[in-house]
């Protein structure tokens, strides 16, 4: 089956700056994939060229099995979504008018449902929105334009916890009753744990990490104790990080724990806690190496 989105030795580079380089992946579908990143990772120009937004230096970028760029028959079968949107001088009822006539497998009832629960004035202009208004905006676009590829950049800004948890539950219904494949940039990787089929992690326009979060959980453990008992636990395994304050050390190890490991924690006294998506992707971007968690992944 064609991947939804597939990327190959993807770079671009503007006059002082690299912001992609060599970046390799394929996305299949259904899916939603997380894709994770500081800011300035590179993670809006992947986006905006995976959209048909933006022109690839060197590379090639696939979606649907087609190059985006300039080609109008693909485009109407993606949706960008970005924290930065503009919209011309319109008002929101006008807006979404003019969104429902480019996506043929747009949704008029999500919209309208959507209108009502994020609380979108229809005949307010947009330029007078607030930021949460327009992003809430954004939101009712990308989910009803029921796109067969969706990309989401920080798709949250300006919204508070609430509207964010009403985005989520809406984002996971939609896509329960209409699998596709969604792209959702985010910084609140944990916030946004529960969806995500897969992880994307771009550090400095490198990719340097990409495996199924399902593989990710229970790959990487911290370990805190007395510092003679945590080196003995973690004897012979892979370590990310090891730091010592006073008599206490805090190791964050590599490997799966087996029943056999959690009876010698406790008999040691040691604390065990298992990192999160957004701490493996933290490490997988400082190392610049995802070898140790892949690997972990068949263990």
């Amino acid at each position: 089956m064609t991947p939804a989105i597939s990327v190959t030795g993807l770079g671009r580079r503007y006059r002082n700056h690299e912001a992609l380089a060599g970046v390799t992946f394929e996305i299949g579908t259904p899916c939603i994939a997380g894709l994770v990143g500081r800011n300035g990772a590179g993670k809006t120009t992947l986006l905006r060229i995976l959209g048909g937004q933006e022109f690839a230096t060197s590379g090639q970028v696939r979606v649907l099995g087609a190059e985006p760029l300039e080609n109008d028959a693909v485009l109407r079968r993606i949706v960008l979504v970005r924290e930065d949107q503009t919209y011309p001088d319109l008002k929101v009822r006008h807006a979404i008018a003019a969104a429902s006539l480019m996506y043929p497998n747009w949704d008029a009832d999500l919209a309208a449902t959507l209108v009502d629960a994020y609380e979108l004035p229809p005949s307010r202009p947009i330029k007078k929105l607030s930021r949460g208004m327009r992003t809430a905006l954004g939101i009712t676009i990308g989910l009803a334009a029921r796109a067969e590829v969706t990309l989401f950049d920080e798709p949250y800004a300006g919204l508070d916890a609430v509207a964010r948890t009403l985005f989520y539950d809406q984002l996971l219904a939609d896509y329960t009753a209409h699998p596709r494949c969604i792209l959702l940039s985010t910084h609140l990787v944990d916030e946004a744990a529960e969806l995500l089929d897969r992880i994307v992690v771009v550090d400095h326009g490198r990719l340097v990490l990409d495996a199924a979060t399902d593989d990710l959980r229970g790959t990487a453990t911290t370990v805190t104790g007395p510092a003679r008992d945590v080196e003995r636990f973690i004897a012979g395994r892979t370590t990310l990080s090891t730091r010592t304050l006073g008599t206490n050390t805090r190791a964050v190890m590599v490997g799966r724990l087996d029943s056999r490991d959690r009876e010698l924690a406790g008999h040691l006294r040691l604390r065990l806690e298992g990192l999160t998506l957004q701490q493996l992707a933290v490490h997988a971007a400082e190392r610049h190496d995802p070898s140790a968690l892949t690997a972990a992944e068949a263990s």
